[in-house]
């Protein structure tokens, strides 16, 4: 019976370790959407939703019969639990990257409002934080996973900068209102994912230390 819930537990990580795959991927291949106008690769974001939503839904029910059918005790049982967390985050972060790829198309049609310097480093980062917090999930480092917790104050700054930027020009010029509205959702949307990478790491330190560091400033710095 023990040999079994190990044989589980580890199928369990790898079907979250292929949802996380499929995250990460949508996530580059919209922002490479934006950046290079490529109305391909938005589409390909579209179009891959459903295998992440599926995906979600059989982790979900791997979860539930492990808990039911196996009672499980101690870093077990946490380990389930965050998986549970970590899985509706990756899900979201697949629906960011959707919001994304709806944006690119939409942008897609408008000049270019500005040169990408900034928005370039933001996605970067928040691909960076996706990256690393599922490298510290499968590691089980917990000093990985607070060097994400410290990215997110850089995320949240490169936001603030580049809406201020962006607002400057649509108030400059009404020509480009709409482009750059976009702009700024898709901000937004990195910004949230990168929230969402946060989440994992503080569930990744969960499940290595026991300790739930998501109110805790202090911990998370």
């Amino acid at each position: 019976m023990e040999r079994h819930f190990e044989h589980d537990l580890e199928e369990l990580k790898e079907r979250l370790l292929w949802m996380a795959s499929l995250s990460e991927h949508a996530v580059h291949r919209a922002v490479q959407a934006v950046f290079e106008k490529n109305e391909a690769f938005a589409t390909e974001v579209l179009e891959g939703e459903k295998a992440i939503n599926d995906m979600q839904i059989e982790i979900d029910d791997r979860v539930m019969q492990l808990l039911a059918l196996q009672a499980p005790m101690a870093v077990d049982l946490r380990f389930i639990l965050a998986t549970s967390r970590i899985n509706n985050d990756l899900e979201r972060i697949g629906d960011q990257a959707v919001n994304i790829a709806q944006s690119a198309l939409r942008i897609l049609r408008h000049p270019q409002v500005k040169p990408y310097v900034d928005l370039p480093r933001m996605s970067d980062l928040a691909e960076g934080m996706v990256r690393d917090s599922i490298a510290a999930f499968i590691r089980r480092d917990d000093e990985l996973a607070k060097s994400v917790l410290i990215r997110d104050d850089l995320v949240d700054s490169l936001r603030d900068q580049i809406f201020r930027e962006l607002l400057t020009y649509m108030m400059e010029n009404s020509a480009v209102v709409y482009p750059a509205f976009e702009l700024i959702l898709v901000t937004k949307n990195l910004e949230r994912i990168g929230d969402h990478a946060t989440n994992i790491a503080e569930d990744v330190i969960y499940i290595v230390a026991g300790r739930d560091v998501r109110h805790l400033a202090a911990d998370r710095r």
